[in-house]
């Protein structure tokens, strides 16, 4: 059974790409896991917002996602590793989205980035502390 490890990708934040996909990739390599990196789309939330926007908007965004995480990946691991990986665009809830897909593909580590906090993520909690406390395999947390 193949094992992963999975890089989560925040596509807003370009200065942490290069920082979790090479250490995704060191930790896959170390361990003779498969690479594989999830971006997630935000949801549009209440169904009202979703009215304003054009028929299509969603299934575009997360198009224009897909092709966006393809380039984050040849570009920082070039195209012999960036042909290797499983790459995964979904919308939703970060945190749960990357809590969803490590376990339908029986993730055996997450990589991902955390920014400082700010005050209302002590309130709330961040992307990244909740990951880290629900997930069912090792989660290694880069500050970025």
């Amino acid at each position: 059974m193949t094992q992963y490890t999975l890089a989560a990708i925040d596509l807003a934040h370009p200065a942490h790409h290069a920082l979790i996909l090479a250490k995704a990739a060191q930790l896959a390599d170390m361990e003779g896991n498969t690479l594989a990196v999830v971006t997630v789309i935000p949801d549009f939330g209440m169904s009202i917002v979703g009215s304003f926007f054009q028929d299509g908007a969603e299934q575009k965004a997360l198009e224009e996602a897909n092709q966006a995480l393809h380039k984050v990946t040849e570009d920082v691991l070039g195209p012999d590793l960036h042909a290797q990986i499983k790459h995964m665009v979904c919308h939703g809830t970060a945190y749960e989205q990357i809590l969803n897909i490590a376990g339908e593909i029986g993730a055996a580590q997450i990589v991902m980035a955390a920014h400082r906090p700010d005050f209302q993520d002590y309130l709330i909690g961040s992307t990244a502390a909740r990951v880290a406390r629900h997930a069912k395999c090792s989660v290694t947390i880069l500050r970025a």
